[in-house]
């Protein structure tokens, strides 16, 4: 099992110095009234995992703001069976504007290094409404959950993201582009492509089934999500071949040429797709559901994230749940509680009302927050 055992920060966010020390498996659970920066710890743990963290804030954003020429650093020792790890991500008074990545003293050259180490997984209040917003939010939702899952699937993205905005550009700024340079960016666009779609399509069957499984355990409060891909290129891939569907996708665009150049982008591709949950019992999409079943259905998917990084690597990742309990009944936060319990691992949970965590029955380390981030244990 991997859990931190220390965490430090230093000018970060609203902490211009914090550290806690001997945590142990279990819940670790934040207290506090809003502001005062219960969402700012959670932030710095998911900063130890590949990523930019779960507010997707940029590197300047994450400095205390009484000390923005400083350089920020949040480090932490994790500890794994009789192995400990010592890690830290920051930037540094020569590179104020670029985060780093320390794994046991050394510089790592990427973030990806991380992901050999720690997995995290996080719900936080702006994910409600994943299923009332875009589809671009949706997708970025599904391709997090897979890259905690597999790490090479944020270069697939990137590799197809990349191509994606130099054919647009050279479509753009010529008036007779290269037929030759369009057609090799075409082709680099459909292999990122079929691999990020079949990538999906496999980690959304194996997360289903995960769901399924979680039900034999408790249908009454999680109802059963029913997940699929919503895209042409995963579409064409359920009943083709990889390379039939590569080639059908690089002739697609080129005919869309004309109408990319003028419009941007590409009409059809992987950028495009979404993903779609529905409520399994009512047959009702997600987006449709009460605010309370769309709660329970994220949490459930969730967990069931959860369960399969569990089954795959062989320990529960690093669970954030920021304001997690805040909007649920009793019986749905008695039964999430027990299902973490359940899982192991290390939880972070953070809430502005110690009644919340009254049902919580699982080992718990609690702590206080006070203005100027004052951490204080109960």
């Amino acid at each position: 099992m991997v859990y931190i055992k220390r965490l430090t920060l230093t000018n970060f966010r609203n902490y211009a110095s914090a550290r806690l020390d001997d945590l142990q498996p279990g819940a670790v659970i934040f207290i506090g009234d809003n502001g005062v920066g219960k969402t700012n710890i959670l932030e710095a743990v998911s900063l130890l995992s590949a990523g930019r963290g779960l507010r997707g804030a940029s590197v300047p954003e994450l400095v205390n703001r009484g000390s923005a020429q400083k350089p920020w650093g949040v480090s932490a020792e994790f500890f794994d069976g009789d192995v400990f790890t010592k890690i830290g991500t920051g930037t540094t008074a020569e590179k104020n504007d670029k985060r780093q990545v320390r794994i046991n003293g050394a510089m790592k050259k990427s973030q990806t290094a991380l992901s050999d180490y720690v997995s995290c997984v996080w719900l936080t209040p702006q994910m409600d409404r994943i299923f009332l917003d875009s589809s671009s939010h949706r997708r970025r939702f599904l391709d997090r959950l897979i890259y905690a899952f597999d790490p090479a699937h944020t270069g697939r993205l990137n590799r197809y993201e990349k191509t994606l905005r130099q054919r647009s550009k050279v479509l753009k700024d010529s008036r007779a582009p290269d037929a030759n340079w369009c057609s090799a960016l075409e082709a680099q666009m459909a292999e990122s492509a079929v691999a990020i779609a079949a990538a999906r399509l496999d980690f959304c069957t194996r997360l289903q089934a995960a769901c399924v499984r979680a039900q034999d355990e408790d249908s009454a409060h999680f109802p059963l999500a029913q997940l699929s891909i919503i895209g042409e290129i995963e579409n064409r891939l359920q009943g083709r071949t990889a390379l039939d569907v590569e080639e059908s996708f690089k002739a697609d665009l080129v005919k869309s040429r004309p109408r990319d150049a003028l419009t941007g982008g590409a009409a059809i591709g992987v950028h495009r797709s979404d993903f779609d949950v529905v409520m399994a019992e009512k047959n009702m999409p997600a987006a449709q559901c009460s605010t309370g079943e769309q709660k329970a259905l994220l949490i459930g998917v969730m967990l069931a994230h959860a369960r399969l990084i569990n089954a795959e690597r062989g320990a529960p990742p690093l669970l954030l749940l920021d304001e997690i309990a805040a909007h649920l009944d009793d019986g749905r936060r008695a039964a999430l509680y027990a299902r973490l319990t359940a899982l192991g691992g290390q939880v972070w949970l953070s809430g502005t009302d110690h009644a919340l965590f009254d049902r919580y029955e699982g080992a718990a380390q609690r702590f206080e927050i006070e203005a100027q981030g004052l951490i204080k244990p109960i």
